[in-house]
């Protein structure tokens, strides 16, 4: 009884507090730490029945208040378009920089780091970056370790954004013994990349994936194409490989629907981030789902779109216009109930 006494004479001091300032506001009388509560009964008594019967979970009550007033909050809703970049240089610093810059424009979504075109240099297979030299897939791996580990580090306090980190590369002309055991390889550094983040902490924000920028002009008869994405599906492990490529002229022009669908969503572990850099662009991505689903019973696995418009340069759609341009395609192709990603990434660089 004492213990309930002192609680309930603790709740009412409350409630004389809550509305000392009302009833002191009406009267002003006289210079009382304790308001005068005659001109204002309803406050009073409004104060009065808002306090619980029960002191125990009054004071419950008080302290999930003060832990949701203490938790922090999310400051900023995460961007669903992104900036995925031509690499020239490796430097884990350069990476981290990158990573960090990501984060501090709250991207969330797919992010493709193009390390160039497939190599093969002193035993090893790896890449040839932009800037010409060559880049082993360790190498790679650690630099996107980098890049994962800044994403995080400067998130907002609380953020929900997360991004699939995708190593690109290209079917440009690739000088290899193998397409096959080069698709092999790429997979097992993005399984590699995989474990890291999830041994490290960061795979709550920070997801591994692979990506190839697959255009038919390059491989008109696609049979280097199909054996890096067959040497890649033999050895994933449950990560997805994008297609951010274009279809050069449409379905037929080069490669068939088949061969085409194939890389986009027909292969196992494979979705479609098609470069979306004009409405025409729009037209032959749509016609191809079209195909898809008529001929092969499947969809196109869209998971966004890729550009390279940006603020500061005028070189196609931007993300946005580009999804809706993709959108509108799709409705006038009769493909519908479609998934299509809200958001995208631009490629800069």
């Amino acid at each position: 009884m004492k213990r309930y006494a002192l609680s309930l004479a603790a709740a009412l001091a409350v409630a004389l507090a809550a509305v000392g300032g009302a009833a002191a506001a009406v009267g002003r009388q006289g210079h009382s730490l304790v308001p005068v509560l005659g001109p204002e009964p309803r406050a009073w008594l409004a104060a009065l029945q808002e306090l619980p019967t029960d002191p125990a979970r009054y004071a419950l009550q008080r302290a999930a208040t003060e832990h949701t007033r203490r938790r922090p909050q999310p400051r900023h809703r995460p961007r669903t378009t992104t900036l995925s970049i031509y690499e020239h240089r490796i430097h884990p610093w350069i990476l981290s920089a990158q990573g960090c810059s990501s984060a501090r424009r709250h991207e969330s979504g797919v992010v493709v780091l193009d390390f160039g075109k497939p190599a093969y240099r002193h035993g090893g297979y790896g890449t040839i970056l932009f800037s010409g030299r060559f880049a082993k897939n360790h190498a790679i791996t650690v630099a996107m370790l980098a890049y994962a580990h800044a994403y995080v580090r400067c998130l907002p306090q609380g953020s929900t954004a997360s991004i699939e980190v995708a190593r690109g590369t290209s079917n440009y002309h690739p000088a290899l013994p193998s397409a096959y055991t080069a698709g092999v390889r790429w997979a097992r550094e993005t399984n590699r990349l995989g474990r890291i983040l999830g041994r490290e902490g960061l795979d709550a924000h920070v997801e591994a994936a692979a990506a190839d920028d697959a255009e038919p002009a390059w491989d008109p008869g696609f049979r280097r194409t199909r054996e890096f994405f067959h040497g890649f599906r033999a050895a994933v492990h449950g990560h997805t490989l994008f297609d951010y490529g274009s279809l050069d002229g449409g379905v037929g022009a080069i490669w068939s629907a088949r061969q085409a669908w194939y890389v986009s969503g027909g292969l196992r572990h494979t979705k479609a981030l098609p470069e979306i850099y004009t409405s025409a662009m729009a037209q032959q991505w749509a016609e191809l789902a079209r195909i898809a689903r008529s001929r092969y019973r499947h969809p196109v696995r869209f998971a966004g779109v890729m550009t390279q418009g940006t603020s500061s340069c005028t070189c196609g759609l931007r993300p946005p216009a580009a999804h809706s341009a993709l959108a509108r395609a799709l409705s006038a192709h009769g493909v519908r109930n479609v998934l299509l990603p809200d958001g995208g990434t631009s490629i800069v660089g």
